[in-house]
């Protein structure tokens, strides 16, 4: 692989890192709101809130009357699904997560190949890889050792040049 794809495949890489930091580390959507619990109990008996999502993890997430979303973790009470169904709350349940996902896997040994593959770049880097012009190479001479029978530059023909 010559010096030009490496150099735009190491480039890649990086923004494709930086690309995925940036995007974990950023804003979520702003049309959600975050409600209190008590603020949500208030909109329920007020009729404010449409439909409601739980999830097996006690999140629950939503939609008022004028359209906005919501999201928040609730306590453990048992009086809740009465209450939404009381004051015609759509209520769904979602099912729990499954324990194994290969996306979630290979997402997570992502950052762990890019680190690996990396450090093999940068150790191959400096020991030459096989080229011999890395920083490992200062020592190592290029000069090559030649017999006599093998000079065809003489002392006359280089005699009284400056």
């Amino acid at each position: 692989m010559n010096d030009l794809m490496k150099n735009l495949l190491l480039w890649t890489v990086i923004a494709l890192v930086l690309l995925g930091v940036f995007r974990s580390f950023g804003p979520t959507t702003g049309l959600s709101t975050g409600l209190s619990y008590s603020e949500f109990l208030q909109r329920v008996e007020r009729e404010q809130v449409s439909e409601v999502k739980i999830a097996a993890d006690r999140k629950v997430t939503g939609k008022l009357q004028d359209g906005k979303s919501f999201e928040l973790y609730v306590p453990e009470d048992p009086r809740l699904v009465e209450t939404l169904i009381a004051n015609n709350v759509k209520v769904v349940q979602s099912p729990p997560e499954t324990g194994f996902s290969l996306f979630g896997l290979i997402l997570n040994l992502l950052p762990v190949l890019l680190l690996i593959g990396f450090w093999i770049f940068v150790m191959r880097q400096m020991q030459g890889g096989g080229g011999g012009r890395g920083a490992m190479s200062f020592g190592k001479s290029r000069a090559r050792l030649q017999g006599e029978d093998q000079v065809k530059v003489t002392f006359a023909d280089v005699a009284g040049v400056d």
